[in-house]
């Protein structure tokens, strides 16, 4: 493992856990060259992934941008990074379990707005809006409106 530090490729694991749900092992590791402790998560990689952007470009799947996308809708709100990564996970675990290869970002955008539709209200709001690329405040309004016919049904 590289040391973010010198970038030396030298660690030494120094210590490892298993997550609370027992689907990351933790790692405590340190550098052999400058002896920076730095931490790393070990997951369970079922398949590759690759993703079909709208374009109809292919990228592989990046579980990161995932949490960076939910960060930003959860910014300010009260939902800790514990169930991002938790929200992440079984998101990811869904995605691995189909038959596809290829999912297109459109699959993955609706995965993440049903994930946080049980999370935060507001959250899955503000990362609609991005998905379906409001551009006008009418926009929201016909969003809501729709969500509160829905929850009357």
């Amino acid at each position: 493992m590289r040391c973010p530090q010198c970038g030396k490729k030298n660690s030494q694991v120094k210590d490892s856990r298993p997550s609370e749900d027992d689907t990351v092992v933790r790692r405590r590791r340190e550098c052999s060259n400058c002896e920076a402790r730095f931490t790393t998560f070990e997951r369970v990689q079922l398949r590759e992934l690759v993703v079909v952007k709208r374009s109809g470009k292919l990228l592989p799947f990046d579980r990161e941008k995932l949490v960076r996308s939910i960060s930003i809708a959860t910014r300010k709100r009260e939902v800790d990074i514990v169930t991002i990564e938790t929200l992440v996970d079984v998101i990811t675990r869904k995605l691995e379990k189909q038959s596809m290869a290829e999912i297109s970002t459109r699959h993955i955008g609706l995965l993440v707005m049903e994930a946080l539709k049980d999370v935060d209200d507001v959250a899955f709001v503000r990362f609609a809006s991005v998905y379906h690329d409001f551009q006008e405040v009418e926009d929201f309004s016909d969003f809501l409106e729709e969500l509160s016919r829905r929850a009357e049904d």
